[in-house]
């Protein structure tokens, strides 16, 4: 029998396997549940015998860690971008200069020129050490915690090739099509702006704090460029096959080719090629593959002259403008919607594109009736982008944002530095009301078994339920007598609901749909105030005296609770038996040696999981810091702790303390 030791390097390495097989080569071999089941047990042996636990195991891909500020960091090679061009000409003058400097004997390298966020990866021995964004191409921002959450990365590279000591490694982190439609309906169901587009999306998500959070998102990357003190290769063709071969997603999509007509003809295959892809690109990059005549042609102050890109253009069409529409969403956004007269675009027929709201409609001066172009390029929700003016009709008058709700007629609002209108009748507006419920049972609130968004609305049109306290007075012969219900379907939903009273407060809270409180705010309200009764009863400056509480959140939440109807509905709920008090215990401090301090624990310790440290930091008064900053007052620091952290502890003066002060510092 193996011992914990054995069996934590054994899951480690079987589950960086599969990640590897489903990830990079796209080709898994188990089960998603099989897979679930390993790392669980991997989880299970960590925190049992923390002094095992690799820093780079499969397990620190969930993300955990919070970074408030992004360090900048300057590049150890900058990072140039590349000469652009939208036509063959100016592909053949670039052909042309590169025989006039190095003669007729070299070959092209044709890649795709993915639409996403470039990034530079930095290994040492093996081991992920640093991912820094472009910025400027000097500098950029240091993301690695974020980096590491993305499991087509490597975080240990394992071959029987020679891994070079030292390397940075760029490519470009996208988010695939599927993903972002996915995160997108998301965004909307929660009544949330989608993404404009997949590359938007990446970014966005790259710099967001919570490495959890960027976890949850299903980001992608491709790696095509290694940079060495001494180079290794002959030729680009040569190292993007060693990366392959080192376990890096570098596709299958890049070709070498002898001359300008070779390039040519993989354009012209991309062009429509391009929409069958499952991520976005919005051109091709061609490079010299010989690394001695790339050093050779050299550089400009901003290029280099050995490459280039080709950009496709945008796709655009022109169609009719039928009709704008309105639409509300769940918490009472006014949207509007641009029906189309039906046309072809990147492979799709479009009929509708939204139109945002009204300062848009403004900007475009769009009417009914106009010719409009409307554009996909890398934008998944296709979008308005001008007016045809020569085939406007002389009688068309500009278009008035409507005053009142179409589904309730209630006067809209519109509040000062906000672009959208909304209606304020939450509790009687149709798609509000169906709309809120829905929230409600939604998988990430009370995750009610057996009760989708369909079965919502047939709920709400046969008048069964008016708003989600409603839900728990519903009955079995109420049930059961609906379209399309059986009797098993009829007891499975009552059993969902009763289920559902043992979801904890945060959940709940959540779940009520309050405007501007997501699961992170109502987690952070639920731990702070403890009960439904104190959070309503709280006043603006104490909700601010709660991290990340501010002035919006808060007004938002005073005027929910100030809604007598909202007041009765909880109160209902609360008879029911829904649990609208905190299961989260403040820990009792054993002293209050570090009352007031803050401390940032960073890297590991041997015999000590850090997540006990962090509650012997609560325990004796302590904050826990989620990043370096000049408010800092201890880094505990372990072993194999990101240099950047360190170097700036000691550029801010912070105090670094070891396990040994810590303990002696808490009387342990």
């Amino acid at each position: 029998m193996s011992t914990p030791q054995q069996r934590i390097q054994q899951l480690t390495q079987e589950l960086n396997t599969h990640n590897y097989n489903y990830y990079v080569l796209s080709e898994p071999t188990i089960s998603d549940y099989e897979f679930d089941i390993l790392l669980k047990e991997l989880e299970k042996l960590e925190k049992e015998n923390p002094s095992y636990a690799d820093p780079n195991s499969p397990t620190q891909r969930v993300g955990g860690e919070v970074t408030k500020v992004f360090q900048t960091v300057t590049h150890k090679y900058p990072m140039l971008s590349l000469g652009n061009t939208y036509n063959e000409q100016d592909l053949t003058d670039f052909d042309d200069r590169i025989r006039k400097a190095i003669g007729d004997d070299f070959e092209y390298v044709c890649e795709l020129k993915y639409d996403g966020l470039s990034i530079g990866i930095r290994y040492e021995n093996g081991v992920l050490v640093q991912a820094i964004t472009r910025g400027d191409g000097t500098q950029g921002d240091d993301v690695t915690t974020n980096v590491k959450t993305i499991k087509s990365i490597p975080l240990v590279l394992k071959s029987e090739l020679e891994i070079p000591a030292s390397f940075e490694i760029r490519g470009e982190i996208i988010m695939p099509l599927k993903g972002f439609e996915k995160l997108n309906q998301q965004r909307i169901d929660n009544d949330e702006a989608p993404f404009a587009n997949p590359r938007n999306c990446a970014s966005g998500t790259l710099k967001l704090q919570d490495s959890k959070e960027v976890a949850r998102r299903p980001l992608d990357c491709f790696l095509y460029y290694f940079m060495l003190d001494e180079q290794r290769f002959k030729t680009h063709e040569e190292s993007i096959e060693f990366a392959r071969q080192l376990g890096f997603k570098v596709g299958s999509y890049h070709k070498k080719v002898a001359n300008i007509s070779g390039v040519f003809e993989f354009i012209k295959h991309w062009e429509n090629e391009r929409y069958n892809l499952p991520f976005d690109i919005d051109g091709i990059v061609i490079k010299v593959n010989s690394y001695a005549q790339q050093q050779e042609l050299g550089f400009t102050a901003k290029v280099p002259r050995w490459a280039i890109s080709y950009k496709y253009k945008a796709q655009s069409v022109s169609t009719k403008l039928n009709e704008i529409t309105y639409q509300v969403g769940r918490t009472g956004n006014i949207t509007p919607v641009a029906n189309l007269a039906p046309v072809q675009l990147a492979g799709t027929t479009v009929k509708r594109a939204t139109l945002h709201n009204a300062n848009e409609i403004e900007r475009l001066d769009i009417r009914v009736g106009d010719t409009v172009f409307v554009e996909k390029g890398g934008e998944i929700i296709p979008k308005i982008t001008a007016v045809d003016l020569t085939q406007r009709d002389a009688q068309s008058a500009p278009t008035q944002f409507p005053t009142h709700c179409p589904e309730c007629n209630t006067l809209l609002v519109r509040r000062e530095g906000e672009a959208n209108h909304f209606c304020p009748n939450e509790s009687h507006c149709p798609p509000q009301v169906i709309g809120r419920i829905i929230h409600f049972v939604s998988r990430k609130a009370m995750d009610i078994d057996g009760i989708g968004a369909e079965t919502v609305e047939q709920f709400y049109r046969a008048d069964l339920i008016k708003n989600y306290a409603d839900l728990y007075d519903l009955k079995f012969e109420d049930i059961v007598k609906l379209d399309r219900m059986a009797e098993r379907s009829a007891q499975n939903i009552l059993d969902g609901l009763e289920q559902s009273k043992k979801q904890p407060f945060e959940r709940v809270l959540f779940g009520l749909g309050i405007r501007l409180v997501g699961e992170t705010v109502a987690k952070k309200l639920a731990q702070h105030f403890k009960n439904i009764d104190a959070l309503a009863a709280a006043t603006k400056e104490a909700m601010n005296a709660v991290p990340e509480i501010g002035d919006k959140i808060a007004d938002s939440i005073i005027a929910f609770f100030a809604d007598e109807e909202n007041r009765q509905m909880i109160a209902r709920m609360k008879e029911r038996g829904l649990q609208f008090v905190s299961e989260y215990k403040e820990l009792v401090r054993d002293s209050d040696a570090l009352l007031g301090k803050s401390v940032l624990i960073s890297g590991v310790f041997e015999g000590v999981d850090r997540e006990d440290l962090k509650k012997m930091v609560e325990a004796h008064g302590g904050k826990n810091a989620s990043g370096v900053t000049g408010k800092l007052d201890y880094l505990l620091a372990g072993e194999n702790m990101g240099p950047s952290k360190l170097e700036k502890a000691e550029k801010l003066k912070v105090k670094i303390i070891s396990l040994g002060e810590f303990m002696e510092m808490i009387g342990s």
